[in-house]
């Protein structure tokens, strides 16, 4: 089991990354989040899912975060939902309107979504509804507007202070899920963070 991949990003296009690492390229499908997330970076680590199609034809998804996975991994336990339909799920909505149809019941704004129908949608939110956010730094910190409202404030203060966007989305990641730290307070989380960064 391949859990993730650090090396250099060979090759990229919104559908697809190559990584080499050891002299072995990997090729991997993604989701538009983190083609975005990647674009431009010379070394990446991606969280890795495999997907059988059959027993001797595995699929390899690449993710920027391992909350976008497991979003992933939630989708494609959903009868009628592989691997091309989350993927394609992941590209069309964030991970934030995704869990967020979900748990409201918006089957019209999942149904919107290319190749997913009605009874896809409905059997979406009747398997998933009340199930995300188990997992640590999860959806549950996803779909909270003030988690996100204050994050994006600590980011952006943060920037501001001169650091890299990317050290400061890794050392706050770091702060929340390692350290516990509340985002309900943006001056307490930026404190925090700077510890890390």
């Amino acid at each position: 089991m391949i859990s993730y991949i650090i090396g250099q990003l060979t090759e990229l296009n919104p559908a697809t990354a190559i990584i080499e690492t050891n002299g072995v390229g990997y090729g991997l499908l993604i989701s538009l989040n983190t083609y975005s997330q990647i674009q431009g970076k010379a070394s990446v680590k991606l969280y890795v899912e495999s997907v059988y199609i059959r027993d001797d034809n595995p699929k390899y998804f690449g993710f920027y975060s391992e909350e976008e996975r497991e979003l992933f991994k939630k989708l494609i336990s959903v009868s009628g939902v592989g691997g091309s339909s989350a993927i394609l799920m992941l590209s069309s909505l964030s991970a934030i309107e995704i869990a967020g149809a979900i748990n409201t019941a918006n089957v019209a704004l999942l149904k919107s979504i290319k190749g997913i129908g009605e009874k896809t949608a409905q059997r979406i939110v009747v398997d998933l509804k009340g199930k995300l956010g188990k997992h640590e730094g999860g959806i549950s910190q996803i779909i909270s507007p003030t988690y996100n409202k204050n994050k994006e404030e600590a980011l952006m203060a943060l920037v501001t202070l001169g650091f890299s966007k990317q050290a400061v989305e890794k050392a706050l990641e770091k702060t929340i899920k390692q350290q516990g730290i509340s985002t309900d307070n943006v001056e307490m989380l930026i404190k925090a963070t700077l510890k890390n960064i």
